[in-house]
């Protein structure tokens, strides 16, 4: 397989700046259909809005959950979740709750996370864990909870921190692992050179709102 000419197939093209108008949505999820993209990652009350535009495509609806801080109670992100995916949703990028795991209550985050996935089955879901906050220790520890999770992804950042995706971490997760689970990297992807060093790094999806750059990027090296 040519990455390059296949390098949409990886990217979930995030919409999820605040004061984003319906018009600015529908001309992204148009701008998804137009390059096949994995999805189109958007807030809650945005789902709908992208489900009607997208329902007969290939190109899914990512919603976030918790997001960006995670600090919603967990019944709270079982409701956005279950109403999300009711709205049109397939895939779920969630937030968990970085205090509880900061707190090591790492019972609290994982039943959390199993609870979410248990009301919401038959859709994806990736777990943002937020790495910019995390030693390296954490990230260790990260990993091994979102897999007993059940989650089908772990996810590096909301792109709300200081610091978004690491080459390390996608490495070192990706040797952990040992394919028990898939990756997404997000957060400061803003080139093709970068989405291509995460993907050679091991991600097996990207998250970026830069995504318009990209594609000119890649249409100028294919063509």
């Amino acid at each position: 397989m040519d990455l390059l000419s296949n390098i949409n197939k990886y990217i979930d093209h995030s919409v999820l700046k605040p004061f984003v108008t319906y018009k600015e949505i529908e001309k992204h999820c148009l701008f998804a259909l137009e390059y096949k993209f994995a999805s189109v990652c958007v807030n809650p009350f945005h789902t709908k809005l992208c489900y009607e535009i997208l329902k007969n495509s290939e190109v899914k609806v990512c919603t976030v959950v918790g997001f960006p801080l995670g600090l919603t109670t967990k019944n709270i992100k079982i409701k956005e979740a279950v109403e999300s995916v009711e709205n049109g949703a397939t895939e779920l990028d969630i937030v968990w709750n970085i205090s509880a795991f900061k707190s090591k209550d790492y019972t609290y985050v994982e039943n959390e996370l199993k609870e979410i996935i248990k009301h919401t089955p038959n859709v994806v879901h990736k777990i943002i864990v937020e790495t910019a906050y995390l030693t390296q220790e954490e990230k260790i520890d990260a990993l091994d909870i979102v897999i007993q999770s059940g989650a089908h992804y772990i996810k590096t950042s909301t792109g709300f921190a200081e610091k978004g995706a690491d080459i390390e971490d996608v490495k070192l997760w990706k040797s952990l692992s040992k394919d028990r689970i898939k990756i997404k990297a997000s957060g400061g992807i803003k080139d093709l050179n970068t989405v291509l060093a995460f993907i050679n790094a091991g991600a097996d999806r990207i998250g970026t709102s830069s995504t318009e750059k990209i594609m000119k990027e890649v249409d100028g090296n294919v063509l």
